[in-house]
C-alpha cells in the first residue's frame, strides 16, 4: 500500500511539472491541441477498464525469474504444440489464454536461459497460476554464435547480440551489426553512419529505451566524428526495420532501430583494452533486487588508424563517452528508470605533408602538398531521459517519459596549403618512370573556419499500451521544444601561378565563403494509435497493423498526417515459410541542415519531405546438413515527393535548402544465415537497388543555344550493388581458436564538382571494397574452464587476447575527392582536378577482453 501511495505521489509531482512546462508553450501549440485530447481520454479509459476472460477458455498468468529470484523482461512463453504465445513484461509477468483440456504444457525461454517446461493440470477453474524459476544456460565452446535473428513482425527485424565484440571493426561501433545487413551499406570505416535503400545518413531513426538519438551536426569526416552514442555491452535488444515500419516510430523516411538496454541481475564488470581505446563495464543489483544500475565508460583513439592516411601530420584525437541506465521498482506496478549520456569528442590535427598518387596508367599524376597550422575540433554532447512505467492492470501500460538534449559544437581551422600537381613518367624502362615529368599546375590555399553551434531539446512523452484478446493497441503523445543557434563563419582562398582563383584582374575574390547567424526556435507536437491484431484463417497465422501518425511543426505552421500498415501471413504448409507486405505514408520534417540555403539563411517556407513505402517480403526457415538456416527476401518500392536535394562530402551532407525534387527508389534484399560451420552462426546480403530523382523545371541551355531538361539522374546515394558477409569459424576439436571474418562490396557512388549547378553532370566512385578479419584465444570462458587462471583468479570469469587485421588486402577505398584548380603551366592547360581521398590502409590491432 505504501509503495503505491509512494508511486501515485510521483505521478501527480510529475504531471504537475508537466502542466507548468505546457503553459509555457500553449499558444504555439494551441492550433494543433484539439487533435490529442481524444488519446489522453483514451488512456484514462484503458486504464480504468479491467476485462473480463470469456467463459470458453482459461486463463493462466504468472512470473518468470531467474535462479536469483529476479525477474526475467521479455522472456517467451508459448503453449507446446501451437505457435501461440506472448512475451513477458518488463516485469516478467505473463498472461497467456488457452481453450479447455484436460492438460497444458507451457513453454518457458529466454536468452541466456536453459528453455523449461511447465505441465498444468486442468481441474475445472477458469483461472490458474503458474510462477516459473529459469536457470542460467551453460554455454559450451562449440556454440560460438555471434548473431542470430528472427522475423519480430513484418518489415522489423529482431536481432539478439551475442559476443559483438569479436566483429573486427574499425570505428568499433555497435553500427558495425547493422553494415552486413542486406539494405544497408556504408563506404566509410571510420564512421558509424549508414544509409539505407538510397536514403542518407539523416534519414535513419534511432531510439534507446524509447528516447530518440540524436548525432552530431557539424561533422564533415569520420576522423572527426568518435563513439556512437550506442554502447554495445548495455545492448539487450535489438529491433531494425530497413523500411515499411510501424506507426509508432517516428518520422524519417528510411530506417529505425530500436534499442533496449538491459536490467542486470547480478554485480559484474567488464573491461577492452586495445591499441585503439579502452571499454570499460560495471553493473549490479541493490540488496532488495529493487534498484539495478549498469554503467560503461569508453575512450577511443583513432591516431593509429590515421596515420595510415596520405596526409602525414599530428593527430590527437580524444573521444570519451559515460553513459549510465539505472532503475528503481518501487512495487509491483511501478518502475522508474534513468538513462544518462555524457559525450566529448575532440579532435585536433597539426597536418605537415600529403603526397597522392592518382589517374590511370596512360595519365598518372601525382599531388603534392605542404602544410602550415592546424584544425581543432570540439563536439560535446549530453542527453538524459526519466521514464516512469505504471501498469495499473496486467494489460494496461502507461509510460511517461521526460528527457532533454544538449549540443555544444566548435569547429575551428586555420589552414594553408602549397600544392604541387605533376604528370609522372609512365614509360615502362625508363630510368626515370614514376618521377615527375612535366608540371601540371602549382597554386596554394588558405581554408578557414569559426563554426559554432549550441542545440537543446526538450521533450516530454506519454506511451501507451493495451492488449485484450489478441488485439494490442498502442498509442503515443510527444511534445518538443527546440532551440538552436549558430554562428558560422568559413571561407576558402585559391592561389594558382599568381592569381587568385575566381580572378578577374582587380580584386581578391575567395572562392568561397559563408558567414550566418541563426536562431532557431520551434516547436513539434506528434502523436499515434496503431492496433495489432493476431488471429488464423484456417490454420493460417495472420498478424496485421494498422495505425495513423500525425505531425505539426510550429516553424512552418505544416500537418503531417502519415497512415501506416503491415499484414504478416503464416500459412499452414510443411515448410516454415511466413510473408509480410506493409507499406504507407512517412513524412521528414527538416532539421537544422535542412534548413539552410547555401549562403546560410534560413527558408522559412521549407517543407517536411515525404515517402511512400511499399514492402514485400518473404523468410524461409529450414535444415541443411542437419543444421538450421534461414532465407529472406525483400523487394520494395519508395516514391519520393518535396525531397530537397543534397551533395555528400565525406560524411558532411550538403543541402540545398528548398523542396525542388522528386524521386524514386526500388530494389531487391536477400540475406541468408546460419550454421556454415557447425555452432558457429554466420550470414551473408545481398542487396540490388537503384535511386532516382528529378529536380522539377530545371533546365540548361547549351554552347549552340538548345534548352535541355535533364529529367532523373541518380540520386548521390544511387550504390546499384552492395554485398555484406561476417563469417566465423574455429580450430576442429580445439574451439578457443576462433577466426571472425567480415568483408564488404560496394558499386561506386555518385559524385560531382562542388559549385556545379547541374544534377544531371557526375561521376562515380571507384568501388569500395574492405575485409576485415580477427583471430582470437579465450584463454577462460564464462564456465571456468581455464587451467592456472581458474585456480590462482577465480574472481576472474573470462578472459580472452585477439589480433585484428584491418583492410586485409589493403584496398585503396576513395571516400572523397580534393578539387584542385589550376590556372595556367607549361602546356598552357587550365581546369580542375579530382584528386581522391583515401581511407585508411591495413593496420594490425591487439585486443584483451575480461569479465569479472
Amino acid at each position: 500500500m505504501y509503495n503505491n501511495i509512494v508511486a501515485l505521489r510521483f505521478i501527480l509531482s510529475m504531471h504537475n511539472s508537466v502542466l507548468k512546462y505546457l503553459r509555457k508553450v500553449r499558444i504555439a501549440l494551441f492550433s494543433c491541441c484539439q487533435v490529442f485530447p481524444l488519446l489522453i481520454l483514451l488512456s484514462l479509459l484503458l486504464a480504468m477498464y479491467k476485462p473480463c476472460p470469456a467463459q470458453n477458455r482459461i486463463t493462466v498468468e504468472g512470473t518468470v525469474v531467474n535462479d536469483k529470484n529476479s525477474p526475467i523482461p521479455f522472456a517467451n512463453v508459448t503453449i507446446k504444440g501451437t505457435d501461440h504465445g506472448v512475451p513477458c513484461n518488463a516485469e516478467g509477468h505473463y498472461r497467456v489464454y488457452a481453450a479447455p483440456s484436460d492438460s497444458l504444457v507451457l513453454v518457458f525461454s529466454a536468452i541466456g536461459y536453459t528453455p523449461t517446461e511447465y505441465t498444468l493440470k486442468i481441474t475445472g477453474a477458469l483461472k490458474y497460476s503458474a510462477n516459473v524459476t529459469l536457470q542460467t544456460a551453460v554455454s559450451h565452446l562449440e556454440e560460438v554464435a555471434v548473431l542470430s535473428t528472427q522475423r519480430h513482425f513484418g518489415s522489423i527485424e529482431r536481432i539478439s547480440p551475442k559476443d559483438i565484440q569479436f566483429i573486427p571493426d574499425v570505428s568499433g561501433s555497435f553500427e558495425s551489426i547493422l553494415k552486413t545487413l542486406p539494405g544497408v551499406s556504408s563506404s566509410n570505416e571510420m564512421s558509424s553512419q549508414y544509409s539505407v535503400r538510397g536514403g542518407n545518413f539523416d534519414e535513419n531513426l534511432v531510439y534507446v529505451n524509447d528516447v530518440e538519438i540524436y548525432r552530431s551536426f557539424l561533422i564533415r569526416s569520420g576522423q572527426q566524428e568518435g563513439l556512437s552514442f550506442i554502447n554495445s555491452d548495455m545492448v539487450e535488444g535489438i529491433d531494425f526495420s530497413a523500411g515499411g515500419f510501424s506507426a509508432e516510430y517516428g518520422d524519417k523516411m528510411s530506417s529505425v532501430l530500436s534499442i533496449k538496454y538491459r536490467q542486470p541481475f547480478k554485480n559484474a564488470a567488464r573491461a577492452d583494452v586495445s591499441l585503439l581505446g579502452f571499454n570499460g563495464l560495471v553493473e549490479g543489483v541493490g540488496k532488495n533486487g529493487k534498484f539495478t544500475h549498469i554503467t560503461g565508460v569508453r575512450y577511443k583513439t583513432s591516431q593509429y588508424m590515421l596515420s595510415s592516411l596520405d596526409v602525414g601530420g599530428e593527430y590527437n584525437p580524444s573521444f570519451i563517452d559515460f553513459q549510465s541506465n539505472l532503475t528503481w521498482r518501487f512495487s509491483s506496478s511501478f518502475l522508474l528508470s534513468f538513462l544518462g549520456n555524457y559525450s566529448s569528442n575532440k579532435y585536433q590535427f597539426i597536418p605537415t605533408v600529403r603526397e597522392t598518387r592518382f589517374g590511370s596508367f596512360t595519365n598518372a599524376l601525382q599531388l603534392k602538398v605542404f602544410y602550415e597550422g592546424q584544425e581543432v575540433n570540439h563536439f560535446e554532447t549530453a542527453q538524459g531521459a526519466l521514464s516512469a512505467d505504471f501498469r495499473p492492470s496486467d494489460d494496461v501500460l502507461l509510460k511517461l517519459i521526460a528527457s532533454s538534449f544538449r549540443a555544444r559544437e566548435a569547429e575551428t581551422f586555420d589552414v594553408i596549403g602549397q600544392y604541387l600537381l605533376n604528370e609522372l613518367d609512365n614509360s615502362l624502362g625508363s630510368s626515370t618512370y614514376g618521377d615527375s615529368s612535366i608540371n601540371v599546375g602549382i597554386g596554394g590555399f588558405i581554408n578557414h573556419a569559426r563554426n559554432y553551434l549550441d542545440a537543446n531539446f526538450y521533450r516530454i512523452e506519454h506511451l501507451g499500451t493495451y492488449s485484450l484478446d489478441g488485439n494490442t493497441l498502442r498509442w503515443g503523445l510527444r511534445h518538443q521544444m527546440e532551440e538552436i543557434r549558430d554562428r558560422i563563419n568559413e571561407w576558402d582562398l585559391i592561389d594558382s601561378s599568381g592569381y587568385s582563383v575566381p580572378y578577374n584582374g582587380n580584386d581578391l575574390i575567395l572562392a568561397y565563403h559563408l558567414r550566418s547567424s541563426n536562431n532557431i526556435f520551434s516547436h513539434r507536437l506528434s502523436g499515434f494509435v496503431q492496433d495489432v491484431y493476431k488471429f488464423s484463417v484456417n490454420k493460417w497465422e495472420i498478424t496485421a497493423n494498422a495505425g495513423i501518425r500525425l505531425l505539426h511543426w510550429s516553424f512552418n505552421n505544416e500537418t503531417n498526417i502519415s497512415p501506416r500498415a503491415s499484414i504478416m501471413l503464416k500459412p499452414n504448409w510443411k515448410r516454415n515459410i511466413a510473408f509480410h507486405l506493409s507499406g504507407g505514408s512517412y513524412h521528414q520534417p527538416p532539421m537544422y541542415k535542412e534548413l539552410r540555403y547555401p549562403d546560410g539563411s534560413i527558408n522559412p517556407n521549407i517543407k517536411s519531405q515525404k515517402s511512400i513505402h511499399t514492402v514485400l517480403g518473404m523468410e524461409y526457415q529450414f535444415m541443411a546438413w542437419e543444421r538450421p538456416f534461414r532465407f529472406q527476401t525483400e523487394v520494395y518500392y519508395k516514391y519520393f515527393s518535396d525531397l530537397i536535394p543534397y551533395k555528400i562530402d565525406n560524411v558532411r551532407i550538403l543541402y540545398v535548402g528548398e523542396n525542388l525534387a522528386k524521386g524514386y527508389a526500388q530494389g531487391i534484399d536477400f540475406k541468408v544465415n546460419g550454421e556454415f560451420v557447425k555452432g558457429s552462426e554466420s550470414w551473408a546480403s545481398l542487396s540490388l537497388m537503384q535511386t532516382y530523382e528529378d529536380v522539377e523545371n530545371d533546365s540548361y541551355v547549351d554552347r549552340n543555344g538548345v534548352t535541355h531538361y535533364p529529367g532523373y539522374y541518380p540520386r548521390p546515394t544511387d550504390q546499384r550493388v552492395s554485398i555484406g558477409l561476417f563469417f566465423q569459424d574455429y580450430i576442429p576439436g580445439n574451439p578457443t581458436f576462433r577466426v571472425h571474418l567480415s568483408g564488404f562490396f560496394g558499386t561506386g557512388l555518385p559524385f560531382s564538382p562542388p559549385n556545379s549547378t547541374r544534377y544531371d553532370v557526375y561521376a562515380r566512385m571507384p568501388a569500395y571494397k574492405r575485409v576485415d578479419i580477427g583471430f582470437t584465444k579465450v584463454l577462460r570462458d564464462n564456465n571456468g574452464n581455464g587451467g592456472t587462471l581458474h585456480r590462482k583468479y577465480p574472481w576472474l570469469k573470462s578472459l580472452w587476447i585477439g589480433a585484428e587485421v584491418f583492410n586485409l588486402f589493403d584496398f585503396k577505398n576513395t571516400i572523397s575527392y580534393l578539387w584542385v584548380q589550376t590556372v595556367s603551366n607549361q602546356s598552357n592547360q587550365s581546369g580542375q582536378y579530382a584528386v581522391p581521398n583515401y581511407l585508411t590502409s591495413r593496420r594490425v590491432n591487439i585486443k584483451i577482453s575480461a569479465n569479472f
